[in-house]
């Protein structure tokens, strides 16, 4: 986000692929960790960081391979906040996958 927020091309994007898991922040130039369950710090400041990429008009779009719904669910919540799109599959099925666009407010299966 640092680095698309400096440039001047109108043409600003971010590709995230995850499990779904937001583990590590960084605060105060250090980084701050917890990969046992979901960490409301870490969430909290992952969906302010989702809003403030689109306020900057930089969006996202996650490709979640996971089928976890609690971490669906962040996804989900990421994905709103930042008005982006998400493509969620699993290994098994990567040729399948649940594309959301909430952009233009559509869910749908693509096979």
């Amino acid at each position: 986000m640092d680095l698309l927020r400096r440039r001047k091309n109108a043409n600003k994007q971010i590709f995230m692929i995850t499990d779904g898991k937001p583990t590590c922040i960084k605060e105060n130039g250090r980084y701050y960790k917890n990969s046992f369950g979901l960490d409301n710090k870490i969430l909290n400041k992952c969906l302010t960081l989702a809003q403030s990429c689109r306020r900057l008009k930089i969006p996202v779009t996650t490709f979640m391979v996971a089928t976890d719904p609690y971490l669906q669910e962040f996804v989900h919540d990421f994905t709103e906040a930042n008005n982006g799109k998400a493509f969620y599959s699993t290994l098994e099925g990567l040729g399948e996958f649940i594309f959301e666009d909430f952009e233009r407010n559509k869910k749908r299966t693509v096979r």
